[in-house]
């Protein structure tokens, strides 16, 4: 028979988040459980295949396999559903040498309370806030205890059955051959409980989603991928266990006319043809808007650079700004007086330059092409 696809199975759409996929999974793990539906083949058959859709779509990684390859290629994986999770086995057994630890999403001890997940969110900047520093706020979806169960997800007067499957220890004991390892009971996730009479608040899942929002204090000379972390302001996590941590990653926006190399600012500035020429003083604007006064070499052409020490963009380690990087441009005059194309004409010569005549207006064109019979023009008429 033809796996159904895992998205189908949990009723989630493929653009899905992990939080939306884990609310889902809970609901219907919790319809479809052994310990709730005894003698019921059918409601283990379909428990299996949620979880199976879960442990494949809870996983980055996993995931992004399937969504290119479909089940095919996760066909040895450990995401078939078949036997043991090797990658789980393998992390208890170390687990269990070194003492444990973990990612920090959903965190926990075996059988202890898990810890909250972690949440990251994109924080995009522009340039200039970047260059200077600023702080944000920023509000962020994340998941608080429940008020009516106090974070424990059972109906108030009631409380959570012990797990049958590994007898409330959170854990079972796998023998693989000459292996014997302890792996995360699947049906409590390690909780050693089973929610039997869900709170009506949460649905059995203890906490409920709200928003928080905080100031982030962005410091100076950030660029593009840098995070910023804030230690316990992630998702709750189970009574008794820390919160997860919320990590903003930093996107600086391109600005239209300063662009970053490293540390440093790179611009282009037009300067006239006679500025060019002769050099002198030109006036710059920074990117935070400090006028700056530079001597333009005598001769500059168009595409040499000069560097401004000290205008880049901060280090935010510490030590010296970075430079600004400037690429001149020569603008070519255009709509020139008579005086102006006459001095141009006059300069011409000196370096012994072809240069063409004056440009001819349309009565002018006209009258060469005619052989001089085409009507004079006002000033001829003077």
């Amino acid at each position: 028979m033809a796996k159904r696809d895992y998205y189908e199975v949990l009723s989630v759409t493929r653009t899905a988040t992990e939080v939306e996929v884990t609310k889902a999974y809970r609901k219907l793990a919790m319809q479809h459980h052994p310990d709730r539906n005894v003698g019921d083949a059918e409601a283990e058959v379909r428990f299996k295949e949620v979880t199976e859709a879960y442990e494949v779509l809870r996983d980055p990684q996993k995931r992004a396999v399937y969504d290119r390859h479909g089940h095919a290629g996760l066909s040895g994986s450990g995401g078939s559903g078949q036997g043991v999770d090797l990658g789980d086995l393998f992390g208890d057994l170390l687990g269990n040498f070194f003492g444990g630890g973990g990612g920090g999403a959903g965190r926990r001890s075996r059988g202890g309370p898990r810890a909250g997940r972690d949440i990251q969110a994109v924080l995009d900047i522009d340039l200039v806030e970047a260059a200077t520093g600023v702080t944000k706020p920023q509000t962020v979806p994340r998941e608080e205890f429940c008020a009516t169960c106090k974070g424990t997800g059972a109906k108030p007067g009631t409380k959570p059955a012990t797990c049958k499957r590994c007898g409330g220890q959170g854990a079972v004991l796998l023998n693989q051959g000459f292996l014997s390892v302890q792996q995360t009971c699947r049906a409590c996730e390690g909780r050693g409980q089973i929610i039997t009479d869900p709170c009506g608040g949460c649905r059995g899942h203890g906490r409920v989603e709200a928003r928080r929002t905080i100031d982030v204090e962005i410091p100076a000379g950030v660029d593009t991928g840098n995070r910023i972390r804030y230690a316990g302001e992630g998702d709750a996590g189970d009574p008794g266990a820390p919160r997860g941590d919320l990590e903003f990653v930093i996107r600086v926006r391109d600005h239209k006319f300063f662009h970053r190399d490293g540390h440093n600012l790179v611009c282009q500035w037009p300067v006239s043809f006679s500025q060019a020429a002769l050099g002198g003083p030109i006036e710059l604007t920074t990117l935070t808007g400090q006028k700056v006064i530079h001597e333009l070499p005598r001769g500059s052409q168009t595409h040499e650079v000069f560097r401004v020490f000290g205008h880049g963009m901060p280090n935010p380690r510490g030590g010296r700004k970075g430079d600004l990087l400037v690429q001149v441009v020569v603008e070519t005059p255009t709509n020139l007086s008579p005086e102006q194309e006459e001095l141009l004409r006059k300069l011409a010569e000196t370096t012994k330059t072809s240069v063409s005549g004056p440009r001819k207006g349309f009565f002018g064109k006209l009258k060469d092409l005619l052989g001089g019979d085409a009507p004079p023009t006002s000033d001829e008429k003077a």
